[in-house]
């Protein structure tokens, strides 16, 4: 096949006196960080939905993409020509992984025997792509929210047919996923929620939703499938009130139907920003309850109040991200997926070169910073020092469960008065926290 970006060689790392725009400034691939490579801790990977299938439209106004290598036709053989460009941009930006749904690899057909075996097709291209170049599948998902069948949702809607044809969907998708070798399985529940109380069975839809989620586990087992399932949270839109509206309510609903063991999260910044916390406070509370999987690598924009997906250029959002993967024991099955799209106003093939290369070099970035506090100690012994009367005394016995109230009460009588241990020193923190960046 010809290529499709022949003034573009392979990305290569120049260093960061580069102006090379083409280049890496800080990944370098093979680069040692806390006794791994970059790319064994970044496990970088590149989404087929936003790079291949975004058209640059919005409520306002029509695409505006140059993708000349698309058809603009719906058909199998586009979708398999879609195929080719896109492993010789994963291969040339030297990305590990990539991502799909179902429905941005592949047409839906005029019923469901046709669009598996349209399926079937382009995963064939796929399978022969991932050969060729080496690159692997992260996560593969299905799209249950695009088509009007799931305009009340998908395992959570009202009409049991739509239950039965997303499952369809999603053991096709798992499926498929196994066959590519696919390291985990992401489910994000776009339309599970809702617009309105007044029509919605709220219980009997998360019942539903924790059934959906125990038959794909089932499934899992019966194809042999190995990897990593995972549940995205996310607050709002396209519902105004999603049922993974953030990391503690999806633990809070994994637990409840006894499905954490099966499950860990992916967590995207700009879903945990519209759920009004930061990326690093999603992360900590995945991390805390041993459920950090995996990250969609974006951000939003501070002035716009929707999931925005841009790619991520703030040093200080990688770093903290990074510390927090890094403190968790980093990415086994997951990685930094870049769920993340060009602006409209960048519409030239050549903007998602730069665009991606921007987002790794933040990420190698953070990540090299977050190594070297980590390193450094300040932060963590600040931390140790912070809490250092639960390390022994009344703290230590708190913790072991050796006290009651009553032995609490005695213990203060005799006491007296408390006082603020140690100071927060939030804005010396901050301080070191710039002295790495």
């Amino acid at each position: 096949m010809k290529s499709t970006f022949p003034n573009i060689k392979t990305i290569a790392y120049e260093g960061p006196n580069s102006k090379n725009p083409l280049a890496f400034k800080h990944y370098q691939a093979d680069e040692i960080v806390e006794g791994k490579t970059m790319r064994e801790h970044l496990r970088f990977a590149v989404v087929y939905w936003h790079t291949f299938r975004g058209t640059g439209s919005d409520p306002f106004g029509a695409g505006t993409m140059q993708r000349p290598w698309d058809d603009g036709s719906n058909s199998v053989a586009n979708a398999q020509k879609r195929v080719r460009v896109a492993f010789e941009f994963i291969q040339k930006l030297g990305a590990p992984y990539y991502c799909w749904h179902d429905r941005d690899v592949a047409p839906e057909g005029k019923n469901l025997k046709e669009t598996n075996r349209n399926f079937d097709a382009v995963a064939k291209v796929l399978k022969a792509e991932q050969q060729r170049t080496g690159t692997k599948l992260l996560w593969g998902t299905a799209n249950l929210f695009s088509h009007p069948r799931f305009v009340h949702g998908a395992s959570t809607s009202c009409n049991a047919d739509v239950f039965a044809f997303a499952a369809c969907q999603v053991k096709k998708a798992m499926e498929v996923t196994h066959e590519l070798g696919g390291e985990g399985y992401t489910f994000w529940g776009g339309r599970e929620g809702y617009m309105t109380l007044l029509n919605t069975d709220m219980k009997r839809e998360q019942e539903h939703l924790a059934k959906f989620l125990h038959l794909a586990v089932a499934h899992k087992k019966a194809i042999g499938f190995k990897g990593q399932f995972y549940i995205e949270p996310k607050p709002k839109e396209p519902t105004k009130h999603q049922y993974d509206s953030d990391a503690a309510a999806c633990l809070n609903f994994l637990r409840e139907y006894d499905l954490l063991p099966h499950f860990k999260l992916n967590i995207e910044t700009n879903h945990a920003t519209l759920a009004g916390h930061t990326m690093q406070h999603d992360l900590e509370v995945a991390g805390a309850a041993g459920a950090l999987g995996s990250i969609d690598a974006n951000t939003g924009d501070e002035l716009l109040g929707w999931d925005t997906d841009q790619f991520p250029t703030n040093i200080y959002l990688t770093t903290y991200t990074m510390l927090s993967v890094l403190k968790y024991g980093g990415f086994k099955t997951g990685g930094v997926n870049f769920d993340a799209k060009v602006r409209r106003e960048s519409f030239e093939p050549v903007d998602l070169f730069y665009a991606h290369i921007g987002g790794m070099d933040a990420f190698a970035r953070g990540l090299k910073i977050a190594a070297a506090i980590r390193k450094d100690g300040r932060l963590a012994e600040f931390v140790k020092q912070r809490y250092s009367s639960w390390e022994s005394g009344i703290g230590a016995k708190i913790e072991a469960g050796k006290v009651g109230f009553k032995e609490l009460e005695t213990y203060m009588l005799k006491k007296g008065e408390v006082t603020p241990n140690v100071s927060g020193r939030q804005e010396f923190l901050e301080n070191l926290i710039n002295e790495f960046i």
